[in-house]
């Protein structure tokens, strides 16, 4: 095995594990006080999706579908989410509201803002295309991977 690879491997898992930590630790918005991370995460990952299952969110979030419905059900109740028509009304939908998507986007500038000045201060213009490219190229890699 490529000793590359396993590092590269190691420092994006010790990055999502360790840097989402740090995050959540560090920006300091009303959003994340009311909602879990796991919950804007799950706003997110509606917002992606257009609709989608409970079932798709638990794939996604890798957890079982009872920590989904916990999840969920501030959500709903705040009217963030809402269930989706659907033709098979066996399957329930699950579709960002635009109450929803305006706290997702607050959060995401939140986050943004945060992890920028984290950047500017440590991280040169041309570290930031280089990260760009590897990260659109691994993006469109993985895709591929799932059709």
């Amino acid at each position: 095995m490529d000793k590359r690879i396993k590092e590269a491997v190691d420092l994006f898992t010790d990055v999502m594990i360790y840097g989402t930590e740090r995050v959540i630790k560090k920006v300091d918005h009303p959003l994340w006080n009311e909602y879990s991370p796991e919950q804007m995460q799950m706003l997110k990952f509606i917002y992606k999706e257009g609709t989608v299952t409970s079932s798709r969110l638990a794939v996604l979030q890798g957890v079982n579908k009872s920590a989904i419905s916990n999840r969920l059900k501030k959500l709903l109740q705040d009217e963030l989410v809402q269930i989706a028509e659907s033709k098979d009304k066996r399957q329930k939908l699950l579709e960002i509201t635009d109450e929803g998507e305006a706290k997702m986007r607050q959060s995401d500038a939140a986050l943004t803002a945060y992890i920028e000045k984290l950047m500017l201060e440590q991280v040169e213009d041309e570290e930031i295309d280089q990260f760009l490219h590897i990260f659109r190229k691994l993006k469109d890699i993985l895709i591929i991977d799932e059709v």
